[in-house]
Formats: C-alpha cells, structure tokens, sequence
C-alpha cells in the first residue's frame, strides 16, 4: 500500500483489523495522525479523549500481541460465500427481497414494515436478531449478518417464514 499521506494532505488512516482478519465483532485498529497534518498534536489529541469519553480504550495486550501475530494473513472468506448463498436463497425463496451483497458479511433485507425499527422488534420476538439499517443508508432495509454458523443459519428459516407469514 502507498503512503496516503503523501498524495493528500491533511490525511487521517482509520484501520480495522476486524474485517481483515474476519473478527467479526471485534474492534481492534488504529488511528494514524501524521506530524503533517495541521494540528496534528491537538487532533490526536481529540481523537484519544473521543476514544476514551465512548469507553474504547487500548485493547487488552494479549489481543494485541495475536494480532501481531496475524499481521499479512487472511481469512477463508468461503465459508461466508457459502453462508451469503444459504441465506440469500432461503429468504427470497420465501418472498424476502433481498440485495445480494457483493462483500462484507451482511446481507440488506427490506422490512416488511415500513418502519424497519418495528419489524426488527418483531423479529427478536422470534429470537432473530436484525438491525434496522436506516443509519447505513438504506431506509426501510434491515441488516443481517452472516457471519455465523452454517447450522445457524438454517435454523433461523424456521423463525424467518414464520415472520414473513405475519406480515402477509
């Protein structure tokens, strides 16, 4: 990867290993504020007294040291290839419409509702766990993710028919 900061100014480099590496959950990375960036001391400044003020602080040293470890490797991403099919599959086959992710490890579902917070609710009164996804950009969309257990996910339709059928 080329120096970013090089090519512009003023450049700030946000990294999360948690994509990377497939840590889904996790949130271990970093945060580089140059010397060339205009403010740099009081910028990182800020940026450690955000971090700290929502309660992230340094991630335990152990986790450090293994993603040290894990520096220049990837993930098999097949089994979340194999997972994105599973899903995509059985929800449109039930009438769910669905965008089929190119990446990442969650998949888009529009709510059945038309207020995507409601049907997430109904949705973990069924013991499925779904997340409104107005704040990504996508209103009346709910965001699944994948990054479970084959098994899981097959045990979930059950759930997902029986939600699709309340709203029909």
């Amino acid at each position: 990867m080329p120096y970013v900061p090089d090519f512009y100014e003023n450049t700030i480099v946000c990294y999360s290993y948690s994509k990377s590496l497939s840590l889904p959950g996790e949130r271990i990375g970093y945060i580089m504020v140059p010397d060339s960036v205009v403010n740099a001391k009081e910028l990182y400044a800020a940026v450690s007294g955000a971090g700290r003020s929502l309660g992230y602080v340094c991630a335990p040293s152990m986790f450090q040291k293994v993603i040290l470890k894990c520096m220049g490797k990837t993930s098999d991403v097949e089994l979340y290839n194999s997972n994105r099919k599973q899903l995509y599959e059985g929800l449109t086959k039930m009438g769910y419409n669905c965008v089929k992710p190119d990446g990442a490890f969650y998949l888009f579902v529009k709510a059945l509702d038309e207020d995507s917070r409601s049907f997430a609710d109904e949705a973990k009164k069924l013991n499925l766990l779904i997340v409104p996804a107005d704040d990504f950009g996508c209103q009346g969309y709910v965001r699944i993710s994948y990054c479970v257990d084959p098994e899981m996910i097959k045990r979930s339709f059950g759930a997902f028919q029986k939600l699709y059928n309340a709203y029909r």
